[in-house]
């Protein structure tokens, strides 16, 4: 690595670096302590498909696999080598969660996206994988879908920290956060702690990808980064608003804007273009490890977001004029981002079953 100085700078204007990666041989062979020390990653996301890739391409997991009790539900056995990495990352970022009070130094773990249109079976499957992890920095990621928003109420009441995933626009932010601010109310108003962290993960580069080709005279990157724009813009309100201010007064924390997928898609564009241009105090970047290293060896430090999200609506009217209606466009993404998931979840559930089968016999 040729540059530590990128990353520590942005993390000095107060935003979080997370890696949005996670297998075994990043643990195990010291890279991810590694990007904690010299490129300030303070925390991790994951989701099926980094875990079909992890597992279905190494061998790294082979003896736990191997290890498992004869007969043990798929999903049951993914989820109990996922919590082996993740709460080895959990421990890794333990010192910086200690020393944030909690602000940072998280690892996230997906509830099944099988589920995603299953509210009561969420909220079950995020105090059990939540339980069973026993890490206070561990997120329980779960999608801001209609049917996911009261799963989210729900398990921030039941004191749960969450991560909540797939979310594509402003008003997909704000029903999210209005649900997260729910959760927090009920807890102060039952006398219980309202300190319960979340963060509410804005899906950035896929905007780009669904118009790529589709209106000239725009430079590329452009329409995810005004969604991201006008959804800061929103965040900031929040966040200055009588409502939050009082729950925050009672000792809840903000639930911070996470951006993710911002890895650029785009091979004609810069590859850190997402990194300098959603620059922003209290709030999360998650973004791959190639993004990660490409900023710190010839990242530039950008300028702040601006609280007024700048120009993103003159923008947006621009793509709105050739014809891209952003609202429809949001919901298809959220659908399809829902759809990828459980692709990947079956893909990922094939691959353990596949090895498992396989390391029977040769047992």
């Amino acid at each position: 690595m040729n540059s530590s100085k990128n990353p520590r700078q942005l993390h000095d204007l107060g935003q979080s670096l997370w890696l949005d990666n996670i297998t075994r041989d990043l643990l195990e062979s010291g890279t991810l302590a590694r990007y904690v020390n010299e490129l300030s990653v303070t925390g991790l996301t994951s989701n099926p498909t980094i875990f079909d890739h992890a597992i279905g391409k190494s061998a790294a997991y082979d003896t736990s696999i191997r290890k498992s009790k004869p007969g043990k539900p798929t999903e049951e056995l993914f989820f109990d080598v996922a919590l082996e990495d993740l709460t080895r990352a959990a421990d890794l970022f333990r010192p910086i969660w200690d020393r944030t009070a909690g602000v940072d130094g998280w690892a996230s773990l997906e509830v099944s996206p099988l589920l995603a249109h299953d509210t009561a079976r969420t909220v079950a499957a995020a105090k059990n994988l939540h339980g069973r992890g026993g890490r206070p920095n561990l997120y329980i990621k779960i999608p801001g879908t209609p049917e996911g928003l009261p799963a989210i109420e729900e398990s921030i009441f039941a004191g749960i920290p969450i991560n909540v995933t797939l979310l594509f626009s402003r008003e997909q932010y704000i029903a999210a956060a209005g649900a997260f601010l729910r959760g927090v109310e009920r807890r102060i108003a039952a006398g219980l702690d309202p300190n319960v962290h979340s963060v509410a993960s804005l899906f950035v580069s896929r905007w780009d990808a669904a118009v790529a080709g589709k209106v000239s005279g725009e430079p590329s990157g452009q329409l995810g980064i005004a969604i991201a724009r006008r959804t800061y813009k929103a965040y900031r309100a929040l966040l200055e608003s009588p409502r939050w201010q009082a729950a925050f007064n009672s000792g809840a924390r903000p639930q911070r804007l996470l951006w993710a997928s911002t890895g650029t898609k785009d091979p004609k564009a810069s590859d850190v273009l997402y990194v300098e241009a959603l620059a922003a105090p209290l709030t999360v970047n998650t973004m791959p490890e190639v993004t990660l290293k490409a900023f710190a060896d010839h990242g530039r430090i950008p300028d702040l977001m601006r609280a007024d999200g700048g120009d993103c609506e003159e923008v947006l009217g621009r793509f709105g004029k050739a014809g891209i209606d952003v609202d429809a466009l949001a919901a298809r993404l959220q659908d399809e981002g829902a759809k990828s998931f459980v692709k990947s979840w079956n893909d990922l559930l094939s691959v353990i079953a596949s090895k498992t089968a396989a390391l029977e016999k040769t047992a």
